[in-house]
């Protein structure tokens, strides 16, 4: 599947910066609802992959050649954690390159990581490389305690001693390499996945994950390291196995486009009753999420390396239940939720992965949903029309919620908060105005 760099699309957009990112705080999207979406939306490389793959990039020394790396703001934040650890990365045409062999830190800052839950992911590599990781308790969106025990858990088993003091992570290798272990998790995690099978890449011996992640996203980093001569066998299954080896060569990685953009996109063809075409992504991988769209009436249709969506009419209410991959994302349940605001009947929205996922459900009723919570599900009810109006984003798939719902409101909708926006969506405004939205970006104060 070919990948897509948004510069090649967008020249004249600004790649986010660090010292732009408090200002970014203060941004917020300005939309003017009702316009049909018609054209071609092209989708970037993976957050999801491209966080997991720069970590890795700490298991070895050259240059590490990736592209296809998306824009984003989480992606500027695990840039400048490398950065601190002594990484040289270099911004080049169409990517990105690194060069670990000057690694010299194992502590990573709070003030980098309280933002991103993702820079848990350099546990492994720090400890695999220098035997020793310092990293503060994981921040990110405010959608429930993401806990790390299991990755605590298998790191302890490779051999690792654990010290959690003042919300401080303290781990050091027992030995001079960390030991292949049998791993089993309590139930399935990607971060702790990848982070799992990182440390056990330069382990000594054979480790084995039980009830392993199955996400393309894990699949993608371990292809990355099988391009640099790591040993990992039953990547997309719930048992990885990984041999250990001593040292991993330079490689060039192109990184997967990102499925839940992609999601994103095909609904906001679906809400707005439009055309668009939707490329590239990989149609397989988006399985659960376009199953459900046909069912509330949708034509999708698999092309170019990509997928089109088409919809004519009001969508039918579908019921929907979060799961780990391949069954419907927990990171589409937002995006899905705005869409069934507008359904011609009742849907019930059950989220099994997070406790706190909702938190998009308050401003939507600012729009005039029919939305009632209880526990962990959400009777969403459709209604003829969104009206546009002032809302705040809470976390980066309740942001995306708010936009489709305002791409298909009547009236203006105000976007604020939308640092979580840029978190994990590269030049959305833009995208969107491609193919026919009324939608801009107000720039906040820096």
């Amino acid at each position: 599947m070919p990948g897509s760099s948004e510069s090649r699309y967008f020249p004249d957009s600004n790649r986010i910066q660090p010292e732009k990112i408090v200002g970014i705080m203060k941004d917020k999207i300005v939309l003017n609802g009702g316009q049909r979406l018609e054209g071609e939306i092209p989708i970037s490389g993976s957050k999801n992959s491209a966080l997991p793959i720069l970590a890795a990039t700490l298991l070895g020394q050259g240059d590490q050649h990736l592209t296809n790396v998306p824009a984003l703001g989480d992606v500027e934040t695990m840039v400048r954690l490398l950065r601190h650890l002594g990484v040289r990365l270099t911004y080049e045409a169409g990517g990105l390159t690194v060069n670990a062999s000057t690694l010299t830190g194992h502590d990573a800052p709070e003030e980098m990581v309280k933002t991103m839950r993702a820079s848990v992911l350099v546990l492994g590599p720090l400890l695999s490389r220098l035997g020793e990781a310092r990293v503060p308790l994981p921040g990110g969106c405010a959608i429930g305690a993401r806990p790390i025990q299991l990755h605590l858990m298998g790191l302890e088993q490779m051999g690792c001693e654990i010290l959690i003091k003042c919300s401080m992570i303290h781990i050091r290798s027992r030995q001079h390499r960390l030991q292949g272990a049998r791993i089993r998790l309590d139930h399935p995690t990607v971060t702790g996945t990848e982070n799992l099978m990182m440390a056990a890449t330069l382990a000594e011996g054979t480790t084995v994950i039980h009830q392993a992640a199955r996400e393309p996203e894990v699949v993608d980093l371990a292809r990355f390291l099988k391009a640099r001569g790591g040993r990992i066998h039953g990547e997309g299954t719930d048992v990885l196995t990984i041999e250990g080896v001593s040292s991993l060569r330079p490689a060039a990685y192109n990184i997967m486009p990102d499925r839940i953009e992609a999601g994103t996109y095909a609904i906001a063809g679906a809400i707005t009753q439009g055309d668009l075409m939707i490329s590239p992504c990989n149609p397989e991988q988006l399985d659960p999420v376009v199953g459900k769209l046909r069912s509330a009436g949708l034509d999708i249709r698999e092309e170019d390396h990509g997928i089109r969506v088409r919809a004519r009419r009001r969508v039918e209410s579908v019921d929907i239940r979060t799961l780990p991959y391949p069954e419907f994302p927990t990171d589409m349940q937002a995006q899905m939720m705005a869409l069934m605001s507008l359904g011609t009947g009742c849907s019930t929205m059950t989220e099994t992965i997070f406790e706190n996922r909702f938190n998009h459900v308050p401003e939507l009723h600012r729009m005039g949903a029919d939305i009632v919570v209880n526990g962990p599900a959400a009777v969403v009810r459709g209604v003829r029309r969104l009206r546009g109006a002032p809302v705040m984003a809470a976390d980066l798939r309740g942001s995306a919620c708010l936009v489709l719902a305002g791409l298909a409101a009547e009236g203006k909708t105000t976007v604020h908060r939308i640092d979580h926006l840029d978190r994990g969506y590269e030049s959305i405004e833009l995208k969107l105005q491609k193919v026919g939205a009324h939608i801009e970006r107000i720039r906040g104060e820096t």
